[in-house]
């Protein structure tokens, strides 16, 4: 029924233009969604150009709408009146966002954006001309409630110069830049079988996306307000959803969102999609269950020797030694244990699934792909290492009392629970191919995956619980005891340098150092409160609630982003159309190629032809630099010269003899390609 409210509303509107004709929509007085038509350079430069924009501001509470603006709603139209001499592309618009309304799926733009195109001036044209560039655009304003349609006769009066562009322009069109859909590089395919479509994606597993979702540019590919599902197979994305009636096939272009306003055009064409819905018999899946849930529960117990679990194991058999012959205690707290496992995994595995329905490429110790919670994991592990070190006593930790009251059930479920979180670091044998048939098949089968990881990783102290025979095996209560324990802080120590060498690798060298100095600022606070312990004072609040402080002002404190290493080799170097123009006017000989994570067939062509021992022998012996360009993050520089050379993406690999122009290379490489350059 709101829908219907919808188109009620919005006709009564229209119905009294009379008064409101001038005073909002049709483009008169104060519009919804502000527009305006600007230029990066106000002198263009003859045979060149600049880009243009319209600049769309809506206000709180209104969206503008994306190119196929979905079930409802339409895209910007514009009627030109150009100058003789000038040409305008198409337009050019930004990743946009999802909205549902009443069932109905929006592609719009809930925030200030701009709807980008080309502006070019022939070469005959003299300089100092004056071009009148006018504009006549139509959009539709909306909120959750009403639609309102607006426009507005839109000018740019333009002179033909040198092309100079300031900086505060120059800047403001690179952020506008970054969020437009970057071309993908290579083919998608795409089947339709039992009312579902099915694209396979090539993108590298390597590259990382979040918030996936599929744009179509056209009707006819997908129901769009349908749920889609993402899952990864190796270097593809694989998504699913219902398809769209009466589609008539053949190639079909969309938009990949990654994230949050970045994503990719791409182009499909029907063909073969490996393990689309249907193609596996009922016989066949169970037994894919069945290996994955056996894959699972031994990769589970394996994890019980990896460095960030077996300290803990090792405790709780201690744990066990002390226990005695205490038979329902022990099984007791070997039940309690289990269940904080095989819950945290059955948690997390929810959750993993929950994300990937929801669009998200994400895999097992998907926490890992947030720096905040390595930084976590490295202040918690850091706690334990120094625990077991002996430099402060965490009676929850070891025993349970504390927190356990009355037989320490409490104290071993949280165990089990802390054991099951810090495992996330840890990769063991046959748990790849176990999680990711997780990510593959139906929830109740995925579910039991999850549940079988928990269960091989809490076996050991299930069994020794249960086995007297194998418990009484044990050593007997001692002083090897607490050397032991000393010892299996080693471990622990070791992954807490793993985990600071993840948020290295995440955030760079700043990033290490930050998660370095928090976990010397815990040491210090667990050394305080160690002190406090053997003159049997408290301070255990004091020195949770200063960690959580740490970690808090830490995360604040962690680089939003990697910074980019600078190439040391002298033949080797990023990319930089200042220095590129230096080696030119050197007369040095220049291999330039634009790369990217995502781009599959950039990485085959380096793996190929790029860089291998002939390739790099012979640019070494014939003095040639090589400029990389790594379009990964979207650089506008690198747009801006993709531009300039007809290109929209990448790769594109240009061979600079000295003092000649640049030759373009074919996409696909081979060493000899390259070495024929330099002969």
């Amino acid at each position: 029924m709101r829908i219907f409210q919808v188109i009620l509303m919005t006709l009564a509107l229209l119905a009294s233009l009379p008064a409101a004709h001038a005073q909002g929509a049709f483009g008169g007085g104060k519009a919804h969604i502000a527009a305006r038509l600007v230029a990066e350079s106000a002198a263009p430069a003859p045979g060149a150009g600049t880009t243009i924009a319209f600049a769309m501001t809506p206000e709180a509470g209104w969206h503008g709408y994306w190119e196929n603006p979905g079930d409802a709603g339409l895209g910007m139209t514009v009627e030109w009146t150009l100058p003789k001499g000038v040409s305008i592309g198409r337009l050019r618009y930004p990743v946009p966002e999802t909205l549902v309304i009443s069932g109905l799926m929006n592609h719009v733009y809930e925030g200030p954006y701009a709807v980008l195109a080309t502006l070019k001036v022939a070469a005959d044209i003299a300089p100092g001309t004056r071009l009148p560039v006018r504009a006549r655009a139509q959009w539709l304003a909306c909120t959750d409630k009403v639609c309102v349609p607006e426009s507005g006769e839109l000018t740019l009066d333009l002179v033909v110069g040198d092309g100079m562009v300031a900086a505060s322009d120059r800047t403001r069109f690179d952020g506008w830049r970054i969020h437009l859909p970057r071309p993908l590089g290579s083919e998608a395919t795409y089947a339709v079988k039992d009312g579902r479509v099915r694209l396979s994606v090539p993108f590298p597993a390597s590259a990382r996306a979040s918030d996936i979702h599929l744009f179509p540019l056209a009707e006819g590919l997908a129901r769009y307000a349908a749920a889609q599902t993402v899952t990864r197979d190796g270097d593809r994305l694989l998504i699913e959803t219902d398809a769209a009636e009466g589609g008539k096939g053949g190639m079909v272009q969309a938009v990949l969102r990654t994230g949050d306003h970045v994503g990719f055009l791409l182009t499909a064409r029907p063909g073969h999609v490996a393990g689309a819905s249907g193609g596996q018999a009922i016989g066949g899946q169970a037994g894919a269950i069945l290996a994955a849930l056996g894959g699972a529960l031994l990769g589970g117990l394996l994890l019980n020797i990896m460095p960030c679990v077996f300290p803990i194991l090792g405790l709780k058999a201690m744990k066990l030694a002390k226990a005695g012959g205490d038979e329902r205690t022990v099984r007791r707290e070997a039940l309690a244990y289990t269940a904080g496992i095989i819950l945290t995994c059955l948690a997390l595995g929810a959750l993993l699934l929950a994300l990937r329905a929801a669009g998200g490429a994400v895999g097992w110790a998907f926490q890992l792909q947030d720096p905040r919670i390595i930084l976590a994991l490295l202040l918690l592990v850091t706690a334990i290492a120094f625990n077991l070190a002996g430099l402060f006593d965490l009676g929850a930790y070891g025993g349970g009392d504390r927190l356990a009251g009355k037989g320490g059930l409490a104290g071993s479920f949280w165990t089990g629970a802390l054991v099951a979180f810090v495992a996330t670091p840890c990769t063991g044998p046959f748990m790849a191919a176990a999680m990711g048939a997780a990510l593959l098949l139906p929830l109740p089968a995925a579910l039991a995956i999850f549940v079988g990881l928990g269960l091989g990783l809490a076996l050991p102290f299930l069994l020794l619980a249960y086995l007297p025979a194998l418990r009484n095996r044990l050593p007997r209560p001692g002083a090897w005891m607490g050397r032991v324990q000393k010892m299996l802080a080693v471990p622990m120590f070791l992954t807490a340098l793993g985990l600071a060498w993840l948020l290295g690798q995440q955030r760079g060298v700043p990033g290490m150092t930050i998660g370095l100095a928090a976990a010397l600022l815990l040491a210090l606070l667990l050394w305080w409160l160690g002190g406090r312990q053997r003159f049997g004072k408290g301070g255990g609040l004091v020195a949770a609630l200063a960690a959580a402080a740490l970690l808090a002002s830490g995360s604040l404190a962690l680089p939003s982003r990697a910074p980019v290493v600078a190439e040391k080799s002298e033949t080797r170097v990023q990319f930089g159309v200042q220095k590129l123009a230096e080696l030119r006017a050197a007369n040095k000989p220049v291999f330039l190629y634009f790369t990217a994570d995502w781009c599959l067939t950039c990485k085959a062509n380096e793996a190929a032809a790029i860089d291998r021992a002939e390739t790099r022998a012979a640019f070494e012996q014939a003095g040639v630099t090589v400029m990389v360009g790594d379009w990964t993050n979207a650089d506008p520089a690198i747009t801006r010269f993709l531009e300039s050379q007809g290109r929209s993406g990448v790769p594109l690999y240009l061979w600079y003899a000295p003092g000649r122009e640049a030759l373009t290379l074919p996409q696909l490489l081979t060493p000899a390609t390259l070495t024929d350059l330099v002969r």
